[in-house]
């Protein structure tokens, strides 16, 4: 073997071999990391990724997800021109139509139905990826319509509402770099989030203290945890209440901090009194003893950080009220927005810090004055409608059902993927009775199946994106290859179609770019600068936020600080204005469905259905197995490999166990998306929390047997 040949065999870039490393992102999962990748490329095409070393925030790291882009974006089935439906819808068969056809249907089609029936009656839905939303909700404005619908009604946005709701702020992070102890609510970076167990980890060492709370035993509970509380699952809020009692009761709490910056506390106490170790014990199965050894860790290594999870807290019908009485916790102890606890964020752009300002809700709501109807879930959840700008999607089934208070008759999709919801089955039929359906995809998936046009996306190795990235980066990505078959960028595709529809929108009808430097005009750098360079680009002048500067200012809520007693809530009657608990389960009887159904804990190699036709990840799981454990298994008669068949009142499906002493006894854990076993359609579209609309995922009851 020549010389030439080993280097090609290694994949080492150079001159001798042709091989050139280039720089992009992953953008496969959610916006809080797109970590950055570099590429190897040789004749146009990537034969080799790895995690690029100086990106400000994976520094060379990639998980399951982010390695197996190189199968991602060559899997076979990626769409490759528009498709127009030619059979009935559902049939899956579709003829190849030109840009210029697509575009020319969906403006006839859209158009027509906003004169017939309102703006209103057309909505647009992202799903995966999130990379485009501030273009695709400006779009919505400027056609009229109130309904931008995204997957984020599952994911995330609630936590968005607890913040804005308690702090008249959209986010915090912890900073458990400065942080005496981490109270690790649901935090599981092994399996999702990888790249926070770092500095966990790192400050573990240096002494700092460690306390896990999730029903599971995980990989964060056995290798960080000092202490592990395992509640029953959805009753977070009860344990969280009962260490504000022992805290107040003990005299550990910050007086002064609450006398200056709190509202609602002697309600918040006087509730808490109920919540003593002995009855919390009662209600989580939490040991009394160990909340007291717990709530003592807290208050003698003081400051405190905790996890923000997004997902497991909130698919409860009670995750919302239970998420306000975890965050509770910074507040009586003087830690929200103060130094190694809670730093109130701001975005910079599309869900992400970066330390600066842009124009980016300008720029989405520029045209919300053509917006004549409230959106989808305005009245049912008014709580989400006051602070959110976005319909709640968990609400559309009803609406297209109903009619109420106007129908729905198209949707313009972009990743969106109807699976995702809950009763899944519901909203596909609901969908299919629509008058015109599109949705922009990389693959052809079950959603794409009963659309009337498919529009073919490019992946992140394919286009250029602006990220921003916390400590002060931008980022603005090149191509690495060529747009693959005849495929396009989701904002070029946007801004296309605004001027097919002959949109009276004076930035969306040009390009891409042009939005871009409107949004960062602002700044102390161009979009030219940040073109010009192959990685993220420090802002000149950012300095980092001064814990304390928010509540000095004085908070954006109507008392100016941090409220235990929502104000905002409040104004609503029928809803707590203190983060009161309520159990979870308690509509269905024990008797005919004796368990409790997880439908989405996390798996380290999979991303909803993104990743289930990629080989390398599907080989970590191939079948679509139930985490059961052995005490239920034991009770059951079934051993490893069994079929098992898991009904709700809504169906059944049939999938094989997987033994483990992770499981929870008597929560049977499954993760989604699986076409075959598809759990979501056992779930309930008609449980959801009241105050953020969200699902009940983590509380399906449920019969499981032996087949």
């Amino acid at each position: 073997m020549d010389k030439k040949e080993r280097l090609l065999r290694a994949k080492i870039p150079g001159p001798e071999t042709g091989i050139e490393v280039k720089h992009t992102i992953c953008d496969i999962c959610c916006p809080s990391f797109h970590c950055g990748i570099d590429a190897y490329v040789k004749d146009g095409k990537v034969i080799k990724i790895e995690g690029t070393a100086d990106h400000p925030v994976n520094h060379g790291l990639l998980c399951p997800k982010g390695l197996s882009n190189r199968q991602y974006i060559y899997r076979p089935d990626r769409i490759r021109t528009p498709l127009r439906r030619v059979g009935a819808r559902g049939e899956g068969k579709f003829e190849p139509i030109t840009w210029e056809e697509a575009y020319a249907e969906i403006a006839r089609k859209l158009n027509a139905i906003k004169a017939e029936s309102g703006a209103e009656s057309v909505l647009f839905y992202s799903g995966y990826s999130k990379w485009y939303r501030p273009f695709l909700h400006r779009f919505t404005y400027s056609f009229g319509s109130p309904n931008f619908l995204t997957e984020s009604s599952s994911c995330m946005t609630s936590t968005f509402l607890n913040w804005w709701v308690t702090t008249g702020n959209p986010m915090c992070s912890s900073d458990v770099l400065n942080s005496g102890v981490f109270l690790g609510w649901a935090f599981n970076p092994y399996y999702s989030r990888h790249i926070a167990a770092l500095n966990v980890e790192k400050r573990k060492a240096e002494g700092m203290k460690v306390i896990i709370v999730d029903p599971r035993v995980t990989p964060a509970s056995l290798k960080l945890a000092d202490i592990h509380l395992r509640p029953r699952t959805g009753t977070d809020g009860a344990v969280a209440l009962g260490l504000a009692h022992i805290l107040i009761r003990d005299g550990k709490t910050d007086q002064e901090y609450i006398d200056k910056y709190v509202y609602g506390y002697p309600q918040f106490a006087e509730y808490v009194k109920d919540f003593t170790p002995e009855r919390v014990e009662q209600l989580t199965g939490v040991p009394a003893a160990q909340l007291e050894q717990a709530a003592a860790m807290i208050a003698d290594n003081l400051p405190l950080s905790i996890n923000e999870s997004a997902a497991p807290l909130a698919h409860h019908r009670n995750g919302f009220q239970n998420y306000r009485a975890i965050m509770a916790l910074s507040a009586i102890l003087g830690c929200f927005d103060r130094k190694g606890g809670q730093i109130p964020i701001q975005f910079s752009y599309n869900y992400l810090s970066g330390g600066f300002p842009t124009r980016e809700e300008e720029f989405i709501m520029a045209h919300h004055d053509r917006v004549k109807a409230p959106a989808v879930g305005a009245e049912r959840f008014p709580i989400w409608n006051d602070f959110i700008h976005e319909a709640q999607a968990n609400d559309l089934s009803r609406q297209i059902e109903t009619g109420k208070p106007y129908p729905i008759r198209a949707m313009f999709g972009m990743g969106m993927n109807y699976r995702i919801s809950p009763d899944d089955e519901r909203l596909k039929k609901n969908l299919m009775g629509l008058d015109f359906l599109v949705n922009t995809e990389l693959f052809l998936t079950d959603t794409c199946k009963f659309c009337d046009i498919v529009l073919p996306a490019c992946t992140s190795f394919e286009r250029s994106e602006l990220k921003s990235y916390g400590g002060g980066y931008l980022y603005y990505t090149k191509p690495v290859i060529d747009r693959l078959y005849d495929s396009r960028s989701d904002v070029e595709i946007l801004c296309q179609l605004a001027r097919a529809l002959d949109m009276d929108d004076e930035l969306l009808t040009q390009d891409p770019e042009t939005c871009l430097a409107y949004i960062l005009q602002d700044l102390p750098i161009s979009l030219e600068e940040l073109k010009a360079s192959d990685k993220p680009v420090k802002v000149p002048g950012v300095e980092p936020y001064v814990p304390g500067a928010m509540l000095e200012k004085g908070l954006n809520t109507e008392s100016g600080k941090f409220e235990l007693w929502s104000l905002a809530i409040e104004k609503h009657p029928g809803f707590d204005p203190l983060p009161t608990y309520r159990p979870p389960f308690d509509d269905r009887p024990d008797s005919d469905l004796p368990m409790v159904l997880s439908s989405s804990p996390r798996m380290p190699n999979a991303l909803h259905s993104r990743l289930h036709k990629v080989p390398w990840n599907r080989s970590l799981r191939p079948e679509p197995m139930a985490d059961l454990s052995h005490e239920d298994a034991a009770r059951l008669g079934v051993v490893q490999g069994d079929t098992i068949e898991i009904s709700s009142h809504k169906g059944a499906i049939r999938v094989k166990v997987n033994l483990t002493c992770k499981a929870e006894p008597g929560v049977i854990c499954l993760y989604h998306s699986y076409p075959e076993a598809d759990v979501n359609s056992i779930t309930d579209n008609e449980i959801l929390d009241p105050y953020s609309g969200f699902p009940t995922y983590r509380e399906t009851r449920v019969c499981v047997r032996k087949v």
